[in-house]
């Protein structure tokens, strides 16, 4: 339970919060045990120096003690500076004395006085912090203890552990400060990823994160995280273009479907109202009545043709694609133009010269272009208008023109001439005949071929149709 408790302590701490503290402990580890290392290193040196320096006292009071009082000690001898030495003997006939004892304390020595010849560190009689280093030796005047006091390297000690204290809690805040400065910038990509993150979930999905430096382990973050949050980007720009196309496609399609209804509607209509006046016997002229059935019906057979042509179009059924010669085409769509229409003038033209290349295409649904093309020129311009076909080469293109001197459109109906069952109000009226998906058929035919076709008109100033379509070389082939 402690342990989990820890565990949720720990997650709850900043990532910069336990960087510095983990400095800060390591650091004042190494301090902690570098004081220690200095401190021992210094007390053994002075001890050291304390023991020979022992050594070399006890051997000269061994020989030759300078005084020797029988208790009690009599005091320091005021004749001689103080000695820093406490010197304890044993006389050979087993009498102590006190040769040296200028201190205000004593060494705790055994009752024999013999601590040994090595030296040994010990306490104070009368409870004084006070240590003491001593040693034995016999001399010929008998056991001789000589002990000097520790005070001057204990106060050395305790002066170096309060210093190496000061300096580490000093060192400790500077190390404090500067690893937090350092963690602070070191962390600020990641507050900037943190930030950037916030704000795309806000909805501003078009940022990234601020690139650094790719050597680096944030440089290679933002680096993988830009390329993820690119990719992110793209997919759901795909998926908007994705739904925006099917809401399009949608609503085209039930503007298709209402638009074909209402075409489809209209000769049902009519047959169904010549073949009511025909049952009740209304009708007087019964030739003219089953005429206007079957032209009614012809006119819905070919816009039932029409709207399976475009369908086929629509899920990018194969075309049979062979070299086709345009200017034949052309010729031909102005012969069968003229045997249909005899009092109009219609002409062909050819520019950049005879030499005119083929085109890779499906024959019949060119001539079907061709065909509508001119067909709508004629349907939709006066009689006096002139229509003419003209055929060339324009860079890379092949391009195939149809103009008139009709009143041409607006820019207006222009922009949707190409739109299914679209019909300008002045030239498309659906008295001329026609089921408006003739120019529809001529765009879908166009791009199955990878081409494209546009229109240049104005009000009085007649219509062009123009299609480019590539060279055989050139053109995709569709399957």
């Amino acid at each position: 339970m402690r342990t989990d408790r820890h565990r949720a302590v720990r997650r709850g701490v900043p990532l910069r919060v336990g960087l510095v503290a983990a400095t800060l402990l390591l650091v004042g580890c190494g301090l902690v045990a570098s004081g220690i290392a200095v401190t021992s290193i210094l007390r053994h040196s002075l001890i050291s120096r304390i023991d020979q320096t022992l050594l070399d006292a006890s051997r000269g009071w061994a020989q030759a003690p300078r005084r020797q009082s029988a208790p009690p000690y009599e005091g320091p001898d005021p004749g001689r500076p103080p000695s820093k030495f406490y010197v304890r003997g044993v006389g050979i006939d087993g009498t102590p004395f006190t040769a040296i004892n200028d201190r205000n304390a004593e060494p705790a020595l055994p009752p024999d006085n013999n601590v040994g010849p090595n030296p040994t560190t010990l306490p104070s009689v009368n409870g004084s912090d006070i240590q003491w280093r001593a040693v034995s030796v016999r001399g010929p005047h008998g056991l001789i203890t000589v002990a000097i006091d520790l005070s001057d390297v204990q106060h050395t000690l305790r002066s170096l552990v309060l210093l190496q204290i000061g300096i580490g809690a000093a060192v400790l805040v500077v190390v404090g400060v500067a690893s937090f400065v350092v963690v602070h910038r070191s962390l600020r990509p990641l507050y900037e990823v943190e930030h950037t993150a916030a704000a795309i979930a806000a909805g501003q999905r078009d940022l990234l994160v601020p690139e650094r430096d790719p050597r680096t382990e944030v440089g290679r973050l933002s680096l993988a995280l830009n390329g993820m949050l690119t990719q992110i980007q793209q997919a759901l720009a795909s998926s908007e273009s994705s739904a925006e196309k099917a809401r399009g496609s949608e609503e085209r399609m039930r503007r298709f479907i209402t638009d074909a209804s209402h075409e489809l509607r209209t000769p049902l209509t009519t047959i169904r109202g010549f073949a009511e006046l025909y049952r009740q016997g209304a009708a007087r002229d019964v030739a003219m009545l089953l005429s206007r059935i079957e032209s009614e019906a012809s006119r819905m057979g070919l816009l039932v043709d029409d709207l399976l042509l475009l369908a086929r179009l629509d899920v990018q059924r194969p075309l049979e694609y062979h070299q086709v010669d345009l200017l034949a085409l052309a010729s031909d769509a102005v012969h069968d133009a003229q045997a249909i229409d005899p009092t109009r003038r219609i002409t062909m033209e050819v520019f950049d010269g005879p030499g005119i290349p083929e085109v890779l295409g499906d024959e019949p649904r060119m001539r079907q272009v061709l065909s509508n093309l001119v067909a709508n020129a004629l349907q939709h311009t006066p009689p006096s208008a002139d229509v003419v076909v003209r055929v060339g080469t324009e860079g890379d293109d092949v391009v195939l023109e149809v103009a008139d001197t009709g009143p041409g459109m607006s820019q207006q109906d222009a922009s949707r001439v190409f739109e299914r069952f679209y019909r300008t109000d002045s030239s498309r009226a659906r008295a001329s005949g026609g089921t408006g998906l003739g120019l529809s058929i001529v765009d879908s035919l166009v791009h199955a071929h990878g081409g494209d076709v546009t229109v240049t008109t104005a009000p009085g100033e007649g219509c062009c149709f123009r299609v480019r379509l590539p060279r055989s070389s050139d053109v995709p082939t569709r399957v």
